[in-house]
């Protein structure tokens, strides 16, 4: 097996707020063994240290002591430290027919994400401390989010301290906001010390049993309408929730309209905020209406909430993308909009996809999308933020040319409600140190 990979000439993104440099790196079975800036760039701190040579080249092909190395062209591809998902679902982690932990892990993996965090929603949902026992081998990491409630009650508090002395990454509520009195008890106890609190602005009293944006385009389509109070008025009470609790680390998940956004902005003390990733690539003036990917939690909204979502993200309004996975099986998928749940898996087509509008329409540098997909989800989770460094396998290498079919043959997750389904995708994460080198999509060598 040839596993010894030395890209020449790759652009390297790897700090926080960095500019990305040319570099010469060196990767052996799917380790970083030596990085090498270009002429007249300056090797940053996290490169420091002991390093292998440079691989020699001259061995005989085939030598098991000494295997062949494939040289590669990376000028137009981008390497940097895997991405981070701040919030997914997965409901039923071992026999799970929509998603289960094995598979979740491997189309986390094959769409560049070294980190997902788990909401507790889930069959037995996770709000006990026997119940946040998931893991994965190295180098994924699999975070786990606490329930603030007991179960999915609105009724009573889950044992905070117990779920965070047991690892719980932070406490989370269920897709919409719970009661202001449970809500603000929780809060008073403060259980939760520096660890994060996620809560979902959303009244699903207020949303009428509608499922896309009350907005012209989808009146046009003919989709129930949910009106964006139903968003406004919950943002609301976590804002001034936010002001009464100004030491506690309040999160908001997944907001959705343009008035949100206008009201998060005009916030003097404005919580770090996340979005769905298909929130930014598709809306309701623009979707094929027997296309996958209308039936949401928050709703779908209206091309103005999309150029809104996406002006607040790089004004740095909202600080993280989340893929806010949650797969559906075949069978629950074949039933009409109305009667299913709703949900959309993506970890594979969302870089490839936000690359395409953002950096390709929209003309963003490629590190303001790892701010957001990789290090404003680490500050999120109130991780460490990652960065590429030498002896690691924590790096992922996206090419934009890259063009593959998206179906079974090129998707690990059992999911069935994937956008684009069948469809030819242009860019993807061609190599990682998340995957077996076997796997790689590297052109013109022995992965293609």
């Amino acid at each position: 097996m040839m596993n010894r990979l030395l890209l020449r000439q790759v652009n390297l993104v790897d700090q926080p707020n960095g500019r990305s440099r040319p570099a010469d790196v060196w990767i052996e079975a799917g380790c970083l063994r030596r990085i090498e800036m270009a002429s007249g760039s300056e090797r940053p701190p996290s490169f420091a240290g002991a390093a292998a040579g440079w691989p020699d080249r001259t061995g005989p092909e085939g030598s098991e002591l000494d295997p062949p190395v494939f040289e590669l062209d990376g000028s137009g591809m981008w390497l940097g430290p895997p991405l981070i998902d701040p919030h997914s679902v997965l409901e039923d982690p071992q026999l799970g027919r929509a998603e289960n932990l094995e598979s979740l892990r491997r189309a986390a993996a094959a769409g560049g994400y070294g980190h997902v965090a788990l909401l507790p929603w889930a069959v037995d949902w996770r709000d006990r401390p026997e119940r946040l026992r998931l893991s994965w081998p190295a180098p994924m990491r699999l975070h786990l989010w606490g329930s603030f409630n007991a179960a999915e009650s609105d009724q009573a508090l889950a044992p905070h301290g117990d779920q965070l002395e047991a690892g719980a990454v932070g406490l989370a509520s269920a897709d919409r906001l719970p009661p202001l009195d449970l809500l603000e008890r929780g809060l008073r106890l403060a259980e939760m010390g520096p660890r994060p609190v996620l809560l979902a602005p959303r009244d699903a009293a207020l949303t009428q049993q509608g499922f896309v944006r009350e907005r012209v385009e989808g009146l046009r389509a003919g989709w129930p309408p949910d009106p964006a109070l139903s968003e406004m008025l919950p943002l609301r009470q976590a804002l001034t929730l936010r002001e009464a609790f100004p030491e506690l680390e309040l999160r908001l998940m997944n907001l959705s309209t343009a008035e949100a956004v206008a009201a998060l902005e005009q916030h003097p003390e404005r919580p770090p905020t996340s979005v769905c990733w298909w929130h930014l690539v598709a809306d309701s003036g623009h979707l094929d209406p027997c296309a996958e990917g209308w039936r949401l939690v928050p709703s779908l909204g209206g091309p103005g909430d999309r150029e809104a979502l996406i002006a607040a993200l790089a004004d740095g309004i909202l600080s993280a993308v989340a893929v806010h996975h949650l797969a559906l099986d075949a069978e629950e998928r074949l039933l009409p909009l109305d009667q299913r749940r709703p949900g959309l898996a993506g970890h594979g087509l969302a870089l490839s996809l936000l690359w395409q509008e953002l950096v390709d329409r929209r003309q963003w540098h490629p590190e303001r999308l790892w701010q957001v997909l990789c290090w404003g989800p680490a500050t999120f989770l109130g991780l460490t933020a990652e960065q590429v460094g030498l002896g690691e396998h924590s790096w992922i290498l996206f090419n934009p040319d890259h063009t593959w079919r998206w179906d079974r043959s090129s998707c690990p997750s059992l999911a069935a409600n994937q956008p684009l389904w069948g469809e030819t995708i242009r860019g993807a994460v061609v190599a990682s140190g998340l995957s077996d080198p076997e796997s790689w999509k590297l052109p013109g060598g022995p992965w293609s």
